[in-house]
């Protein structure tokens, strides 16, 4: 009884864990579409990537360093993305790590990422810079 209990239990939230990843892509992809289209170009990616930016900067000094980064990209990852070795992101060097993941959640390469590209794991890795 325990065990079906507890396999109920596990499938109910890996049912809402993909209902609420798949609100968040929705809500995401609504708010990162302004052409309405139903998809994110790398134009719009980056739209979204500059008001994500100002948000993880509340200190107003134009770079993220790792705590501001915290949740978005993990210690590798900034050390992979910053070419100029300070510890910190510019816009420019933001603007490049969104173009990489971008083309990392886009394997059909048309140059937009659908809701279905928006939801696999290269996706909400880019969601998580975007948005």
């Amino acid at each position: 009884m325990k065990k079906i209990a507890l396999t109920l239990l596990l499938a109910s939230a890996m049912g809402l864990s993909a209902c609420g990843q798949s609100g968040d892509s929705s809500a995401a992809l609504k708010a990162l579409d302004p052409d309405n289209d139903g998809t994110i170009d790398l134009a719009e990616a980056q739209a979204g990537g500059t008001k994500k930016f100002a948000k993880l900067n509340p200190d107003n000094d134009g770079t993220l360093d790792e705590k501001e980064l915290s949740g978005v990209l993990d210690a590798a990852a900034l050390k992979a993305a910053d070419p100029d070795n300070d510890g910190t992101l510019d816009t420019k060097e933001y603007a490049a790590v969104i173009e990489q993941k971008f083309k990392t959640a886009n394997p059909d390469n048309d140059g937009t990422i659908d809701k279905k590209e928006l939801e696999s794991a290269a996706g909400q890795d880019l969601l998580k810079l975007i948005y």
